[in-house]
């Protein structure tokens, strides 16, 4: 560990797609907190979710984060790692204090495991917003304690609350709860004066559905005045392998003018979000660590909201696989970019070359932080994607090509240079044939290599 080790405040958000941060270019949208995180600091902006094998794709994409494994060396419960310490355990056993808030999809071992404490822990995978279930977890206990259940009467440990009412809902909003227990850590650890750094993990249950949240934050987008996205499409053209949950949050065909009203409120859960983010970042100033933590947004994955005629994130379209990764703080260049194809893989030994921890030899991911001094390093030159046993895809820094093992098959190859909404298949174009066989030989490479269950099939 350096002799002044850097704090760290690693914050993960629920659903959020790589194209929804302002200063990264979307201008419909109002992120101000985010965007002077990335004028603060360093965005990579072809960070990616490498695939699921299940629908709730953010159980295995928080796992990879974590344990820094790729999809199909995930192991243990919850899909984190046994045969080496977890990101924050690696953390916790060089003196670092632990602490996690907000959405646990991981199970409760895992959990117990990666942190020293946890507050307003939700053990779920999406659920009211304004009514979180939440539990704590305490040093020295082996599970987490129960909040008391008044009001309820269904299973579970659940803490009602019902501090408000906006004309929406009554409650306390998850994105408002895990901001004020952040900030609740953040005064006590200062208060306390405790000499420990901090490893702090905040998990987001925003902007999953439902798109719930204050009233001035949905009225702040005008579904009418929403584009359509440039690969809108009422269907899918074929069977993708997957038509669960996600997919029947919309009828078919999609409607332009309820895909507007989703996308509006997508919005405003990221806009709510995002100012909710301000209230802790501004605790860190104001309590005088923000010079001295480690700041890190990102995202499980991303979601298609109506893109390609799909709803959900059950998919390898860059929408439903790309994420916004932006890091600030010791160590880490001010307002630069980078394209380097990472993963959430890489977080791990990113963070841990950051602060001086040591990095376990079975991490798979590599460090980022060699691009700050030379942005053209590149990690490199393909990302391997999968879902389940019907999508397998290989991704290059111009091209991409998907293959989905459903019905009869189907071959996609995108010219992301040209073609970034992966609207245009030239898969079956003479003229790209030499490039879809390549590709299609690495994806058998990259199978083989991240002992894909399917490799050689």
């Amino acid at each position: 560990m350096t002799d002044d080790p850097p704090n760290v405040l690693l914050i993960v958000a629920d659903d959020q797609r790589f194209d929804t941060i302002g200063a990264l270019g979307n201008e419909r949208i109002a992120t101000p907190t985010l965007d002077a995180l990335v004028r603060e600091g360093c965005s990579f902006t072809h960070h990616t979710n490498t695939g699921a094998d299940g629908g709730a794709v953010c159980v295995p994409a928080r796992s990879m984060l974590l344990s820094g494994h790729s999809l199909f060396q995930l192991e243990g419960p919850g899909g984190m790692t046994r045969s080496h310490p977890t990101l924050p355990e690696a953390f916790g056993r060089s003196g670092y204090r632990t602490f996690g808030t907000g959405k646990w999809h991981n199970g409760h071992e895992a959990f117990d495991r990666c942190f020293d404490e946890g507050r307003n822990v939700f053990f779920g995978g999406m659920g009211n917003h304004w009514n979180v279930p939440v539990t704590d977890r305490h040093p020295g206990k082996e599970h987490p304690q129960s909040k008391p259940t008044r009001g309820f009467t269904g299973t579970g440990s659940v803490w009602p609350r019902h501090e408000r009412y906006d004309g929406h809902a009554s409650g306390t909003h998850s994105s408002e709860l895990f901001a004020d227990t952040t900030i609740d850590f953040l005064e006590e650890h200062r208060r306390t004066g405790n000499e420990r750094p901090f490893f702090a993990y905040v998990a987001t249950m925003a902007p999953h559905d439902p798109r719930t949240c204050p009233g001035e934050f949905l009225a702040m987008y005008d579904h009418d005045e929403i584009p359509l996205p440039e690969n809108f499409a009422p269907e899918h053209p074929f069977d993708i392998g997957w038509r669960g949950r996600d997919e029947r949050l919309e009828d078919h065909p999609r409607e332009p003018e309820k895909i507007r009203r989703h996308i509006a409120d997508y919005y405003a859960m990221i806009t709510h979000l995002d100012a909710q983010l301000g209230r802790v970042f501004d605790t860190l100033e104001r309590i005088g660590e923000r010079e001295h933590t480690i700041v890190v947004f990102t995202a499980d994955h991303g979601l298609a909201v109506g893109q390609h005629g799909l709803m959900g994130k059950q998919n390898l379209y860059d929408h439903s696989v790309r994420v916004p990764l932006v890091l600030a703080g010791p160590g880490v260049p001010g307002a630069e970019r980078r394209e380097t194809l990472s993963c959430h893989y890489d977080l791990f030994p990113t963070l841990c070359d950051l602060a001086g921890v040591d990095v376990p030899d079975e991490v798979e991911g590599g460090s980022l932080v060699p691009t700050f001094d030379s942005p053209d390093t590149t990690l490199r030159e393909h990302v391997f994607l999968a879902y389940e046993d019907v999508q397998r895809a290989i991704r290059g820094e111009r091209y991409k090509l998907i293959e989905y093992r459903t019905g009869e098959g189907r071959t996609q190859l995108f010219d992301l240079e040209s073609d970034p909404a992966e609207t245009t298949n030239l898969a079956e174009r003479d003229d790209h044939a030499a490039v879809r066989e390549r590709l299609r030989e690495r994806l058998r490479r990259e199978q083989a290599a991240k002992s894909d269950p399917l490799s050689g099939g």
